[in-house]
C-alpha cells in the first residue's frame, strides 16, 4: 500500500521536540515526509501541496493554495493556536480537518496554576527568598497575611480544556466555583455543578480568579480597571491563558495599590524587556511562559498527532487533538508563539 504524504512545517516546534526517537521512526515508516524549507515556503507548497494528505504545521494556506491540495485530509497545527492564516471556510467546505495539539498543555498548566495559587496564599516564594537573605520570620509572624485555599470562592474565566483540567484539582479544597464563559450555554456550566455568573459578579465576589480564556477579536482587553477595581482585598488574580485578554496597564496599576496578589505566566510582549518596570512590581508571582512547556507535554503532542492522523487515514474523525469549529475559529486571535 502506498504511503500517504505529510508536509512537515512545524515551526516554531521541531520534529525532535514533539516526537520521541521511537515515534519519529514510526512517523517516517508510516508516511512519506516532505520537509518545507525556511525560505521560499510558498513556492515549495505550490509545487508539493497536491501530493499531501496531511500538513503538519501552520503555514499560510489561502484558498488559491488549498485548491491545489486535492488529497489533503487534515491540517495539524502543532503551534497549538488556531490562527487567521488559513481559509477555514474552504477547509470545512471540502471536509479537510483542521486540528491543534493544545490539549497536551492543559494539565501541566493547570498544575502550575494550583502551585502558584498555594504559593501566593501561603507566601511560599517570599518566605524562601527571606530565608536566603537571612531575614526569615518564624511561625505566625511569617503568616500574618497568609490564608488557606480550603473554602475559597473561585472564579473561572473561560471553561475550555484548561479549566476542565484545573477544576478537579480545586474540588478537594472548595466546591464554591463560579464560571464565566459566553461561548457556553448556562445549562452546561450548571451540569458540572458550578454557577454561571457575569464578570461584574465574578470580580466583586470571588476570592481567587483564574483567567483561562483564549483571546478572541471580542475579548481583547476585556479585563480592565472597572473589573479589577471590584476585586476584594487579599484576593488573587491568576493569569494562565493569554495576556491580550487583560489590559496590563490597568492590572499593574491595580496591583500597585497593594491589596491584591497576582500570578502570571504570560505577558503582552515576550520575551519581557530586561528593564521593563513590571519586574519591580510587588505582589506579583512571575513565570516566563513556561507553565505548559514540559518535555512530556511536547512528546505527548507527537503521540496525539500520530493517533489522529491514523484515525483520519481510515476516514474516521480525529478525537485526541482539538478540532477547529467553524462558528468560533474565525474569532480566535492568538499571536503566534515564537518561543518553545
Amino acid at each position: 500500500m502506498k504511503k500517504l504524504t505529510v508536509i512537515s512545517d512545524p515551526f516554531p516546534r521541531t520534529l525532535d521536540l514533539i516526537f520521541t526517537k521511537k515515534k519519529l521512526r514510526e512517523l517516517k515508516n508510516k508516511y512519506t515526509l516532505l520537509v518545507a524549507p525556511n525560505k521560499n515556503k510558498r513556492k515549495f507548497l505550490e509545487k508539493n501541496i497536491h501530493k499531501a494528505s496531511f500538513i503538519m504545521g501552520q503555514p499560510d494556506l489561502d484558498e488559491k493554495l488549498l485548491s491545489k491540495a486535492v488529497k489533503l485530509k487534515a491540517i495539524v497545527n502543532v503551534e497549538s493556536n488556531f490562527m487567521n492564516n488559513v481559509d477555514y471556510k474552504y477547509c470545512f467546505k471540502k471536509g479537510i480537518h483542521v486540528i491543534a495539539t493544545s490539549p497536551v498543555f492543559s494539565k501541566p498548566v493547570a498544575e502550575i496554576a494550583l502551585g502558584m495559587t498555594l504559593s501566593l496564599l501561603r507566601n511560599i516564594h517570599e518566605a524562601h527568598l527571606d530565608f536566603l537573605k537571612a531575614k526569615e520570620k518564624y511561625g505566625l509572624e511569617s503568616n500574618l497575611k497568609a490564608s488557606m485555599l480550603s473554602g475559597k470562592k473561585i472564579g473561572l474565566l473561560g471553561f475550555g480544556d484548561l479549566a476542565k483540567s484545573l477544576y478537579p484539582m480545586l474540588l478537594p479544597f472548595t466546591k464554591d466555583i463560579s464560571v464565566y464563559d459566553p461561548w457556553l450555554p448556562r445549562n452546561i456550566i450548571k451540569k458540572h455543578g458550578f454557577k454561571p455568573v457575569n464578570l461584574k459578579d465574578m470580580f466583586s465576589k470571588c476570592e481567587i480568579i483564574y483567567v483561562l480564556a483564549a483571546v478572541t477579536t471580542e475579548n481583547k482587553n476585556l479585563i480592565d480597571k472597572k473589573l479589577l477595581n471590584k476585586m476584594k482585598p487579599n484576593s488573587l488574580f491568576i493569569l494562565m491563558s493569554r495576556a491580550a485578554v487583560v489590559n496590563f496597564k490597568d492590572l499593574i496599576n491595580r496591583v500597585k495599590k497593594g491589596d491584591i496578589y497576582v500570578a502570571t505566566d504570560v505577558f503582552p510582549e515576550e520575551p519581557v524587556r530586561k528593564n521593563d518596570p513590571i519586574r519591580k512590581v510587588k505582589n506579583i508571582l512571575f513565570s516566563a511562559h513556561r507553565a505548559g512547556a514540559l518535555t512530556d507535554a511536547f512528546y505527548n503532542m507527537g503521540e496525539i498527532v500520530l493517533k489522529d492522523m491514523d484515525l483520519i487515514s481510515k476516514n474516521l474523525k480525529p478525537k485526541y487533538c482539538k478540532r477547529a469549529e467553524l462558528k468560533t475559529v474565525s474569532l480566535l486571535a492568538s499571536k503566534p508563539v515564537a518561543i518553545n
